[in-house]
């Protein structure tokens, strides 16, 4: 097994990898001494696949567990949820010493941590993702979060687990879509911070992106869940380096949210943002053109939803101007000087980013 620190002072905590780990998730949970009462949140999809198996696990370790199933997707991520989880939690009389598992992808695991960090003012909390954006990233670091009509995770609090259990065989079980929406995150990485991660996914044969062997998996998981605790570790709540994750977010979420949240997953808006925020960056002299090459080739591949119907420059502008990352109403982005090297804060005006809008578009429709 492996066991990758995040190191957070009082609040630090482990994260542990390996394959048949969900298992021992009864005995792992024991080894933490967290309180006898469990609630595990999962979504519909998930909670068919896995929900009984975690249950007689938990209960097999003497603890007291339920399983409370939301629908699948991101309308889940709302303040209506969560009020329907409080009043779930407070009519079985979950209290303080009871620990919230959350059971799912990254929604499950931004919602699940919103209730666990807000009711009864934060109760202790277990994240156990099952998709790769989840494993690679969004189950680390103590983001929570839920969306608004206006903007993506615009409500939220950090709220670190207690402990992160990977098992890569969930990952088994995912649709295509789910599959690229966690390569995206993976290069995320690459191009932030590592050329090599960037040129071994470079050379996977067409198509073997998105469906690499074992081996090859838990080990590039392994590697993204370090550079995350590295850079969560040295920065919990976005002060500095941790704003280098967000590199293509900020037009990703502008995209997820021009579109309901329905259009598109997570990583796949991620994936469109990342290609608008290379490209910007090319525009303004910071990266160079053989890499910007590179980079266009390899998100080509990702075979991404083409349907930008409907998102136009106007709207994209606002829900960027609403994103939690702006400043003084100015649009601010992480741009590349060069794979694996990535600069926060740079300021994109309205007219570059129309410009960028218009790639897009003329990517999407093939040209």
């Amino acid at each position: 097994m492996k066991i990758i620190p995040v190191e957070l002072g009082r609040r630090s905590y482990a994260i542990y990898l390996k394959s048949g780990l969900f298992g021992e998730l009864g005995r792992l949970y024991r080894r933490h001494e967290l309180g006898e009462q469990v609630a595990v949140i999962t979504d519909r999809t998930v909670h068919k696949l896995y929900g009984a198996q975690a249950l007689r696990s938990l209960k097999a370790a003497g603890l007291r567990a339920q399983l409370i199933p939301v629908p699948a997707g991101e309308s889940s991520k709302s303040l209506a949820w969560a009020d329907r989880l409080y009043e779930r939690l407070i009519r079985t009389g979950v209290d303080r010493e009871a620990t919230i598992i959350a059971l799912g992808g990254g929604v499950v695991g931004d919602l699940a941590g919103f209730v666990a960090a807000s009711y009864l003012r934060g109760i202790a909390f277990v994240q156990l993702p099952t998709t790769l954006v989840g494993q690679v990233d969004s189950a680390i670091g103590g983001k929570t979060g839920l969306n608004h009509r206006l903007g993506k995770n615009l409500i939220g609090a950090y709220h670190q687990p207690r402990f992160v259990l990977i098992d890569p065989e969930f990952l088994t079980s995912l649709p295509p879509g789910e599959w690229r929406s966690g390569w995206a995150e993976v290069l995320k990485y690459a191009l932030i911070q590592d050329a090599e991660l960037f040129a071994q996914l470079e050379a996977l044969p067409p198509g073997k992106v998105l469906s690499a062997d074992a081996e090859l998996l838990t080990g590039i998981i392994a590697h993204c869940c370090r550079i995350k605790a590295s850079i969560v570790s040295e920065d919990e709540r976005e002060a500095g380096r941790r704003e280098l994750l967000n590199f293509g977010h900020t037009i990703g979420h502008a995209l997820e949210a021009v579109t309901g949240y329905r259009r598109f997953r997570h990583g796949e808006a991620v994936a469109w943002g990342m290609l608008a925020a290379a490209w910007l960056s090319r525009e303004q002299g910071l990266l160079a053109q053989e890499p910007w090459g590179r980079i266009e080739r390899l998100l080509s591949s990702f075979e991404l939803p083409r349907d930008l119907s409907g998102c136009e420059d106007e709207a994209l502008t606002a829900a960027m101007r609403r994103d939690k990352k702006s400043r003084g109403g100015q649009i601010r982005l992480v741009l590349l000087s060069d794979i694996g090297q990535a600069i926060r804060g740079q300021a994109a005006g309205d007219a570059e980013l129309r410009r960028a809008f218009g790639y897009l578009r003329s990517r999407a429709a093939g040209s």
